[in-house]
């Protein structure tokens, strides 16, 4: 039986959608649920309207729980937060780890700097996945395996697909999630190079406001 049925209201058409092609990939499956769509977003508004599987919330500030409770709280899907690992790190890293899990996030992120001792420390305390972030090849990809991750974020801008290539030749198992692009055909490489998953950053709120402004204008024309 081919036909899907669906349901979507006039109110809610405008939704960030993820490429189709994502869907070709083998996804990941966390307490049972198979992600294979990860939206890169920590915009309330963009995270309540869209398809994505699941959400990666990670920014460029120290994490806060206020911030990891307000995306919880308006997530309608599962949220992996991040909690640091460079500058903010060990006991105060293991804590947000902890809060974020307590508050119901599905996962925690850790950033490139993180020591792989503080990934040990995070297996020993939380019950939910660790993923790390891969920017480079020369990364300690085997020390983060290692030390306990259960997924690694590969994003590596032009370089993501050999990263992969390199994980895959250093392990076969472990969970990947990869930067695809902005095009089918990056992330149809990025997943043939051995990715399971695909995070996707979306267009921001500007953006998506210019193109409804201008239907706008012509429709007052």
């Amino acid at each position: 039986m081919n036909n899907i049925p669906s349901f979507s209201s006039r109110l809610r058409q405008n939704i960030v959608t993820v490429p189709e092609i994502i869907q070709t990939c083998s996804g990941i499956k966390v307490f049972g649920q198979l992600l294979k769509s990860f939206l890169f977003s920590t915009d309330v508004a963009i995270i309540r309207n869209t398809n994505a599987n699941a959400i990666i919330a990670v920014y460029p500030f120290t994490p806060q729980p206020t911030i990891s409770q307000a995306l919880i709280t308006a997530a309608d899907k599962p949220i992996f937060c991040g909690i640091g690992g460079g500058v903010t790190t060990g006991i105060r890293s293991i804590d947000l780890a902890m809060d974020a899990e307590f508050r119901g996030a599905l996962g925690v992120v850790l950033n490139k700097p993180t020591p792989n001792d503080l990934i040990k420390q995070l297996r020993e305390k939380i019950d939910i996945p660790i993923l790390v972030t891969i920017v480079s090849e020369n990364d300690d990809i085997k020390g983060r395996i290692d030390a306990g991750v259960d997924f690694l974020n590969v994003s590596g801008a032009n370089k993501t697909a050999d990263i992969i290539k390199k994980i895959r030749d250093i392990d076969s198992e472990i969970g990947i999630i990869a930067t695809g692009g902005k095009s089918d055909e990056t992330i149809a490489l990025a997943i043939e190079s051995g990715a399971n998953a695909i995070s996707y950053t979306p267009p921001t709120t500007g953006d998506l406001f210019k193109g409804i402004m201008r239907r706008y204008r012509e429709e007052s024309v």
